[in-house]
């Protein structure tokens, strides 16, 4: 997954340096200068949040366990009160992407919710970023409740990506999210139909809907065939029942893609 980078503001010059290079991905540098800045007062409480962010990233790449050890205790020492809007907006973002990769989902979910509702303040194409990683984090928290919770988190999953579809058409992270949430709490036939639908305005995604063609191309066939056969044939015939759907997809994709 993408992971939303930092807004280049009007700060003082170590900071935007910072914020410069963790947008390059250049992490290591992006924490020394951060870090190096935090000696100045009146820029501490930033460069804690650039430092901590970068060592998530850099742990994100790298699984070095004491990153996400020092960007916790980092996060945690900044007083927010002397933080403007947009960057309270990136420590709860910051706080999401740790207890996500700590593997505290459910709360991870809650924090990239209030991210989602800030997204305007982090900069264009942040809040699809969020939106994909607060619907991992849903999904990840589903799996470990009990089966019984579990359709109605991947219904509260699947209701808001459709609300995110409305309000933004061209949006992947959505088109994906109806169809395989529809399909996580055992809808098979609406998970179907979302997936058909997102196979068709897929070119009208703001990357051009190759990647969602993938996603949605091995969605269709490793989970949504599978259990539309398991639940509308005989056990006797499921391998039919699926050879017949994958078939079916394989005539619906040719149809409805672009002559090359």
């Amino acid at each position: 997954m993408l992971w939303p980078g930092l807004v280049l503001a009007a700060q003082p010059a170590p900071l935007t340096d910072a914020r410069r290079l963790y947008n390059e991905g250049r992490y290591a540098e992006a924490i020394d200068l951060a870090e190096s800045a935090q000696a100045v007062a009146a820029n501490a409480e930033v460069a804690r949040l650039i430092a901590a962010r970068a060592r998530l990233e850099r742990f994100r790449h790298a699984s070095a366990a004491e990153d996400l050890d020092v960007a916790r205790s980092a996060l945690l020492a900044i007083d927010a009160t002397r933080l403007s809007a947009r960057d309270r907006a990136e420590m709860l973002v910051g706080f999401g992407e740790a207890l996500f990769l700590e593997g505290t989902f459910g709360a991870a979910a809650e924090m990239f919710a209030l991210g989602l509702d800030r997204a305007d303040d982090l900069g264009p194409g942040t809040y699809d970023v969020l939106l994909d990683w607060w619907a991992s984090a849903m999904d990840r928290a589903a799996q470990a409740t009990p089966p019984e919770a579990r359709a109605a988190a991947y219904q509260r999953l699947e209701d808001t990506m459709r609300l995110a579809a409305e309000r933004d058409p061209a949006s992947s992270i959505a088109a994906y999210w109806v169809a395989a949430a529809a399909r996580a709490r055992g809808d098979a036939g609406r998970a179907w139909a979302a997936a058909l639908a997102a196979w068709i305005r897929a070119p009208l995604t703001r990357e051009g809907g190759a990647s969602l063609r993938l996603d949605l191309d091995r969605l269709v066939t490793e989970a949504i065939v599978p259990e539309r056969a398991r639940k509308e044939a005989s056990p006797s015939e499921i391998d039919r029942a699926s050879a017949e759907l994958l078939a079916e997809w394989e005539r619906f994709k040719t149809r409805w893609s672009a002559a090359r």
